[in-house]
């Protein structure tokens, strides 16, 4: 586990990559997992913020993302509770436009399978946002249709949008994630932290 963790925190495969994006960043691999962790947050990529502080979801998504769960900040930063692995474990960076890039797909390529396989015993799966959802899933379904139908995944597997701000209309459209899923999330969430 500490060789895979190691591993990951010297990857550069992306510097060239990065330093050609609107922001011209140097890669940052943002890696928080263990083996000994009972749920699984499978995202997408470190935002901007957490590119500079080291701390995944250290930003206004997940303040949401552990309302949603119903847990605190010491509670979602405990190791021992929490695995939180996405789909590129860098900042991708932003267009000219100022908007993220997709996570590159090299580092689930190169990284992705390994660390599943280190992590052999979680008990609840989280699956935020598409291409997190796809990895795992492997279906062309929309989030959207997946979130719909997030009971055919079974009772410690949960797909979520992504807790960004950006998502707020959807949310509102979509009475049924906070009035049906939500709650049952944050019992399943409880059950494995307790």
């Amino acid at each position: 586990m500490e060789d895979i963790k190691n591993q990951i925190r010297k990857c550069a495969v992306c510097a060239t990559r990065f330093s050609e994006t609107h922001t011209k960043h140097k890669p940052k691999p943002v890696v928080w997992f263990e083996s000994s962790a009972r749920i699984l947050i499978a995202g997408q990529a470190p935002g901007i913020r957490v590119h500079e502080s080291g701390i995944p979801f250290d930003d206004r998504s997940g303040d949401r993302l552990r309302s949603w769960l119903g847990v605190d900040r010491n509670q979602f930063y405990d190791r021992e509770l929490f695995s939180i692995v996405p789909m590129a474990f860098c900042f991708p960076g932003y267009n000219a436009k100022g908007h993220d890039l997709a996570p590159p797909k090299i580092c689930a390529t190169k990284w992705r399978s390994q660390v599943m396989q280190a992590l052999p015993d979680q008990r609840l799966t989280l699956l935020i946002g598409g291409y997190a959802q796809k990895w795992h899933l492997g279906d062309d379904l929309t989030v959207t249709q997946r979130v719909q139908n997030w009971r055919q995944y079974g009772a410690n597997v949960f797909v979520l949008p992504h807790p960004s701000w950006r998502n707020n209309s959807w949310i509102k459209k979509n009475s049924f994630f906070t009035e049906e899923l939500l709650p049952e999330l944050k019992m399943a969430v409880q059950r494995n932290i307790t």
